[in-house]
């Protein structure tokens, strides 16, 4: 019998919390593509294996996969969850979510990333690619400006009769925080429609998320106007988003703001295809600059524009 014809595939995965989307592309410039529920990093393994049996793959055909994935900056939680995926690829790097969303965004230029989903963070680079984020703490220590930012601030101010026992079913839920951000979008609405309460609201979540953009385009010291881009469910909103930008300029940074050149997932799956390529390609070097970004990290201040 003659031995079997290797394949060469790339793999990216981008794991978020509610869906998990892999694409693999090959030497022949075929692709496959695959969108799931997510079960998270403890689950991703065994999705994976599924996967390469559904699509007749050994372990020596993927030659480079990379994860994106929620809940990973340091370079000791990067190096844990990579050995957890050996048995699946020849090669095998992790990063975190927001830096494939910047590089989806912006790839290796300087500017910065604002995420605004259910939480909030900004995620930026210089021309001399020095990386350093801001905000992304969590609903318990951060994400001002984001969409539970929104709900929360709307369940306190709406906080009646009706509005406590509202509030005691969605703490009581099993995602409270997911069921709080899912009111956002009524409170803009509300806030198109002429509520004070709710334009009051918004306003204080534009300049939150303005604060971000600004505290980090001026730690990294980024030549005006700053390049910036978005992701996040909050963010697609363009008259949100455009009061966002219209807020960082009344606090001094002036601002360009440009459209996401690739969605995530598309950007990790080349991030994979260029890995480790002779000579080093420009994504794989965006990638090395990455694994230093815990160290130029732009730490909490106690200010916050609220």
């Amino acid at each position: 019998m003659r031995p079997r014809r290797r394949q060469q595939w790339w793999i990216g995965v981008d794991l978020g919390g509610t869906w998990v989307r892999v694409i693999a592309l090959d030497a022949r410039e075929r692709r496959r593509e695959f969108k799931g529920p997510s079960r998270g990093l403890g689950g991703l393994p065994a999705l994976l294996r599924r996967l390469w049996r559904r699509w007749t793959l050994q372990r020596d055909d993927v030659r480079r996969l990379v994860v994106a994935s929620k809940g990973v900056w340091t370079a000791t939680e990067r190096r844990r969850q990579e050995r957890r995926l050996r048995a699946l690829a020849h090669r095998v790097r992790v990063i975190s979510d927001a830096e494939a969303a910047h590089l989806g965004a912006l790839g290796e230029r300087a500017g910065v990333l604002l995420l605004a989903g259910t939480g909030s963070m900004a995620l930026g680079r210089d021309a001399r690619g020095r990386w350093a984020r801001a905000g992304g703490w969590g609903p318990l220590l951060g994400d001002e400006g984001s969409a539970f930012w929104i709900g929360r601030e709307w369940l306190r101010a709406t906080m009646g009769a009706t509005g406590f026992a509202r509030a005691r079913r969605i703490l009581g839920s099993p995602d409270p925080v997911a069921r709080i951000a899912a009111l956002a979008p009524g409170v803009l609405r509300r806030a198109r429609g002429g509520s004070r309460e709710a334009q009051r609201i918004v306003a204080r979540s534009q300049d939150a998320l303005a604060d971000l953009l600004v505290r980090l385009s001026r730690d990294l010291r980024l030549r005006p106007p700053v390049p910036v881009s978005w992701a996040g469910g909050l963010l697609e909103n363009p008259r949100f988003r455009a009061g966002v930008w219209r807020a960082a300029r009344r606090a001094g940074i002036r601002v360009k703001p440009q459209p996401p050149r690739e969605s995530p997932s598309t950007a990790v799956a080349h991030l994979a295809e260029n890995l480790g390529r002779p000579g080093g390609s420009a994504t794989d070097r965006s990638a090395q600059g990455l694994d230093r970004a815990q160290s130029a990290r732009v730490p909490p201040r106690s200010r916050h524009t609220q």
